[in-house]
């Protein structure tokens, strides 16, 4: 496939998605929205926002069918894949003037936009498998944008992970029965995928087929915490972790996304070492084993939005799920099929 293709495919796909649900209109009416809601808030004597607290959005019950994305596609040969997606919301305002640092999967829209990410995903990971996917309070993409390791974990602490986890819980005693599976994630959800596998009781370690860490990092101290997370050195090993970042040159590395990291695989020759491979015929992906990263060269990302200026800025992390989805899909196939049949 060409690159030029595969480039529409991603942004017509994706990323027109994203603008369509944040631009064309719901951006725009959004900003009027909260410019309305900023003077309403205002104070008569102050003339300043008045945001005497933080709402904490309800916590959805994995009970309930609405709370999930869900596909059963396994014919007999497949695997499970619990996918958690990224970060879609900003801060938002309740309509009396509260400020929300978390997405809430009570409202439609935030589902929808969730959705958006986890249909796209499932095209290429539900491929025969059963794929199942939550709808939880991710921090949002003004508390990344705050660069505070401290406030990122502390909102995620609180409220994100509790709901990863029920989820993950909910999964285990409902839906696997046993089942080897994958875990995946893009972004938030690729820190999402390394907290849970830190948390994984030995008895469900044996299940794993493989964790794909899309667009963030596996730090020192998260391997230290837990030792059974071992990365990936090829193709078909399994029970290992697969975890990159793409960027245009090693200066765009964000601290809070994709450094300190020490695991990194090319997703396109599933080498470990700095042997170039050139994806869709015009771009080559070289691992950088020193900063353990990804450098695209003959990629275009002109296309990727400037988020809060923290990201797609040097770094390509719009198209971590996108950009490499045909190796992405026959790599689960490989993993599920040396997980089903193992070398004696």
């Amino acid at each position: 496939m060409k690159s030029n293709v595969t480039m529409k495919i991603a942004k017509n796909r994706f990323w027109n998605q994203w603008w369509v649900a944040y631009e064309q209109p719901t951006l725009a009416w959004a900003c009027v929205f909260l410019l309305l809601l900023a003077v309403s808030c205002k104070s008569d004597s102050k003339d300043e926002l008045v945001v005497a607290k933080v709402y904490v959005p309800e916590a959805p019950s994995y009970t309930d069918a609405h709370m999930w994305y869900i596909e059963q596609n396994d014919r007999g040969q497949g695997a499970d894949v619990f996918y958690i997606p990224s970060t879609w919301e900003f801060d938002w305002y309740t309509p009396d003037c509260v400020i929300s640092h978390w997405a809430a999967p009570s409202l439609p829209l935030h589902r929808e936009h969730m959705m958006t990410e986890m249909t796209e995903v499932a095209q290429y990971m539900a491929d025969g498998n059963n794929f199942y996917s939550p709808y939880y309070r991710h921090i949002t993409l003004n508390t990344w944008a705050t660069l505070n390791e401290d406030t990122i974990r502390r909102r995620y602490e609180a409220v994100a992970w509790k709901d990863v986890k029920n989820a993950f819980e909910h999964y285990l005693t409902h839906y696997n029965q046993g089942r080897p599976f994958i875990l995946a994630g893009f972004s938030q959800g690729g820190k999402s995928v390394v907290e849970l596998l830190k948390t994984l009781p030995e008895k469900h370690r044996a299940q794993l087929i493989a964790a794909y860490v899309l667009g963030y990092k596996v730090t020192p101290d998260d391997v230290q915490k837990a030792p059974w997370i071992k990365a990936a050195q090829g193709a078909t090993d399994t029970g290992v972790t697969i975890c990159y970042n793409s960027v245009s040159d090693v200066k765009y590395l964000k601290s809070v996304i994709s450094a300190p990291n020490v695991i990194c695989i090319n997703p396109v020759n599933w080498k470990t070492d700095a042997t170039p491979a050139t994806l869709h015929d015009t771009i080559t992906v070289t691992l950088s084993p020193e900063h353990k990263v990804l450098v695209l060269k003959g990629f275009d990302g002109s296309y990727l939005p400037n988020i809060l200026n923290i990201l797609n800025v040097g770094d390509y992390h719009g198209i971590e799920p996108w950009v490499y989805s045909e190796n992405l899909r026959q790599n689960i196939q490989q993993r599920i099929r040396a997980h089903r049949q193992p070398t004696k």
